[in-house]
Formats: structure tokens, sequence, C-alpha cells
């Protein structure tokens, strides 16, 4: 998959029009800073209308719905995290030392989006709860990424080769679930550098040749 920085953001269902198209853009903009401050769940499509100077109709000519406006907010704001990864990821060193830093860098990252902002948590929590694209989007770049680190481990002779593929990366995903989930980091939020600390050694350790 190729990392969002490398691309433009992939039209959320239920956009319309040119993916490109400047409007477009403006309307998320716009929605963006009405949703952070009065939050989604309270905002209707004539909510943002109003708020932007548009009619209702208008707004509707590129998305068809509240949700699939609020799909072009969350994934960019996912995209912020996985941004941070990807540059991890791509870095000229020992897979080992990137897979020690995956957890850490995405639980800061994620509590620095979901919390500092917590209009925003809200909108995340919606999209990873009710499947939204977005977030099945998010979920599906981290194991891809988490993929790269363990092949390209094995390839340098730095982790073992023995257990099949899909499990190691399996496992390590469900190491990763608890800081990606916005309600779940939550929770963790008070201990969360010793987590994710304890967590990367331990997979390190058991990804030993």
């Amino acid at each position: 998959m190729t990392s969002p920085s490398a691309r433009a953001t992939p039209a959320a269902a239920g956009q319309r029009g040119p993916a490109d198209h400047e409007r477009r853009a403006q309307i998320v903009e716009a929605a963006d800073q009405h949703f952070r401050h009065y939050g989604y769940h309270k905002t209707t499509v004539a909510d943002l209308a109003k708020a932007i100077g548009l009619s209702t109709a208008y707004i509707y000519k590129f998305f068809n719905s509240k949700q699939a406006i609020g799909e072009a907010i969350c994934a960019r704001c996912l995209s912020e995290i996985t941004a941070q990864l990807r540059a991890i990821v791509s870095e000229p060193v020992p897979a080992a030392d990137r897979l020690r830093r995956f957890h850490p860098t995405l639980a800061r990252a994620g509590a620095a989006l979901f919390f500092e902002e917590r209009r925003l948590h809200d909108i995340v929590v919606t999209a990873v709860t009710e499947n939204w694209h977005a977030g099945t989007t998010y979920e599906e770049e981290l194991r891809e990424m988490v993929r790269t680190l363990v092949v390209e481990g094995r390839e340098a002779g730095e982790f073992e080769r023995e257990t099949p593929l899909d499990e190691v990366c399996l496992a390590i995903e469900e190491t990763l679930w608890p800081f990606a989930h916005p309600l779940m980091l939550e929770d963790k939020l008070d201990r969360m550098e010793a987590a994710t600390a304890a967590l990367a050694g331990l997979v390190l350790r058991a990804l030993r040749p």
C-alpha cells in the first residue's frame, strides 16, 4: 500500500464530484473546524451549510451524507499518525531499531491527536467502531507496515524465520491495537510509555533468531 504522504488520500465512500475539486477541500476544512467546536454527533449537514454559507443542496453535490464528510476529515487526521510511522519504516537502520520505536510512536501520535483535540477523538471513535472506510484503511496501513518491518528484519538476519510470517505479523498487530484504538488508548494514557516500551521489548525478544 502506498504511503498517504506519497499519494492523495483516496476519496471516502459518499464523496461526489472530482476528487481534487477546490470546493470539496473548502467544505472539508470548514466542517473540520465546525466539528472541532461543536462535535460530530451534534452537527447536521444543515448546520454545516449555514456555518459555511452554502446551501445544503450544494454540499450534497460533493458529499452524499454527513458521514462522508466525517470520513474525509477522519482520513486526514489518521494520515498524520501513519505519516509518522511511515517515516520510521523508511529509515535506513536495522529493522529491530525501527520496530522498537513503532509502539511508542503510535501511542504518542494517537494521544496527541485524539486527546488534545477531544472532538476529533469522538469522530475517530465513530470511524473505528462503525467500520468507516477511513478506519479500516488505517488498520490496513498498520498491518502493511508491520509486515514490511518483519520481512526486512528476516532478510537481514535480525529475526527468526521458522514461524509462519502471517502468524508473526498477526501477533505483533495484536500488541499494537491497544494503542491504535482511541478508546483502548484512553485507558492506558497514564502508563503509555512504560507499556509500549515493555511490549516492544517483548516482541523483539520473541523475534530473535
